[in-house]
């Protein structure tokens, strides 16, 4: 996700534990976000119906507002589910969806699929429950829960306001057509912990989509496992919106050594169906070194509208730590092992906002050495890495810059002295979003640089 010099980057509970709760008032939201409340709400005055129509998903009856999309991944198994973009998705994600390299920030939206295969919430809220649930304001935006009458999870996220999404989850009815079966164990989807298709189709590419059947057992060679310990890495990288298939991963691999991975966040804006304990340890014994990124709240200039203030930059910071640790050890990321904070461009040039974005990290560095992990930095190296270097704040272990000059040189940037963060402490997006492909399968990426700190 990110963001280049072109001067401007859950848990299955259904609430995160008190500590995580957003503290504060809610920045002001856009226009355009206003508006999309109002039309959740209906017209100013009205107490009718705020829903354009109803549709039907295993004997579940989700009212949708007007102007909303429905996509039913079944039939569409390529398709990304995104969260910057008010949609209702039914079913699986195919096993390598077809997102954009970039989609940072959140709306309201809904995702429906079968429980199960390590997709069920903790929280159950059970069918006459609904009319009365409270979605809370959470630290990432983010709701899931099981309904076990339909045999579904659902996952909801929101914007800055939880209530557009909430309306739409107390209006959820269960039809009384369906009667939820057992589910029975797919061993090859065990096996991998991804996601299949529940149909046949083709990649974005054209080419077959890749499956992902049985891995054979992968471990490093005694080279490849020495540089798994090593703290640092150089080489090639990429990074996309959602993790890609294990498939993808093998296929992938000899042309690149580091793969970043979005692990959370208020402003993440894809479904990570892939991204799981399993997929983190098979890609490491594939070779890959991991940049694992929380994308939380931006700047309070900044063009997204999930952002901090001015008065809750330093506690919110301390929160995405919190939450960010929970993440990763979710994932088991060892303790000691870096994760960045994506930062996405800013205006540098405002004095309050720049302010705002110092106390915001200089709490997201401090935290996150107390919980144990390595604190970094992703942003633009004109905003955000300029302003944290030029700054007397604790300073990030390692950083992820972005300049889109196409220079794959994590050294000689105009905005950031050599000096900083060397040597080994460095990773340079230096080209966004586009296609490439490597092993006969395509994927829409940002391309990186690396000599710096990885997992």
């Amino acid at each position: 996700m990110r963001h280049a010099v072109l001067f401007s980057v859950s848990s299955g509970a259904a609430a995160v534990a008190a500590a995580l709760t957003v503290a504060g008032a809610s920045p002001a939201r856009p226009a355009a976000h206003q508006a999309a409340a109002q039309s959740l709400r209906g017209p100013a005055g009205s107490e009718g119906s705020p829903h354009g129509r109803v549709v039907e998903y295993r004997g579940l009856r989700v009212p949708v507002p007007a102007g909303w999309k429905v996509h039913r991944l079944d039939r569409h198994p390529s398709l990304c589910v995104r969260y910057d973009r008010h949609a209702v998705y039914l079913g699986r994600p195919g096993p390598q969806p077809d997102c954009p390299a970039r989609a940072v920030g959140r709306t309201e939206a809904v995702h429906i699929q079968p429980a199960g295969d390590g997709r069920t919430a903790r929280t159950v809220v059970h069918a006459d429950k609904l009319a009365s649930l409270t979605v809370p304001r959470t630290v990432d935006h983010e709701t899931r829960l099981t309904l076990p009458e339909a045999g579904v999870t659902i996952t909801g996220v929101y914007g800055s306001d939880p209530g557009g999404l909430q309306r739409i989850l107390r209006g959820t009815r269960l039809s009384g057509r369906w009667t939820a079966a057992p589910s029975k164990p797919d061993v090859r989807r065990v096996a991998t912990t991804v996601p299949s298709a529940p149909a046949e189709g083709t990649a974005p590419s054209g080419g077959p989509v890749p499956t992902d059947g049985p891995a054979p057992a992968e471990s490093p060679s005694a080279g490849q496992g020495i540089a798994l310990e090593r703290s640092w890495v150089r080489g090639k990288g990429f990074d996309t919106c959602t993790a890609p298939s294990l498939a993808t991963m093998r296929a992938w691999r000899p042309s690149f050594k580091v793969t970043n991975i979005y692990i959370g966040g208020a402003a993440r804006g894809c479904a990570q169906p892939n991204l799981t304990a399993s997929w983190v340890r098979q890609v490491r014994a594939m070779g890959y070194r991991l940049t694992a990124t929380y994308v939380g709240l931006q700047a309070p200039c900044g063009s997204r509208p999930q952002r901090f203030s001015a008065g809750s930059a330093a506690s919110q910071g301390t929160l995405a730590a919190v939450d960010a640790a929970r993440r990763a050890r979710a994932l088991g990321i060892p303790r000691g092992k870096p994760l960045y904070y994506d930062m996405e461009a800013y205006n540098h040039k405002k004095s309050s906002c720049r302010a705002a974005v110092l106390r915001f990290v200089d709490n997201w560095v401090d935290r996150l050495k107390t919980e144990g992990y390595q604190p970094c930095l992703y942003s633009s190296s004109k905003s955000g890495i300029r302003d944290v270097g030029r700054s007397s704040i604790s300073k990030p272990t390692c950083v992820w810059f972005a300049n889109w000059d196409r220079r794959a040189k994590v050294y000689g940037d105009p905005f950031m002295p050599d000096a900083w963060w060397a040597p080994h402490r460095r990773v340079k997006q230096y080209r966004g979003g586009h296609r490439e492909t490597h092993g006969g399968v395509t994927l829409n990426v940002d391309s990186d640089i690396a000599d710096g700190r990885v997992y």
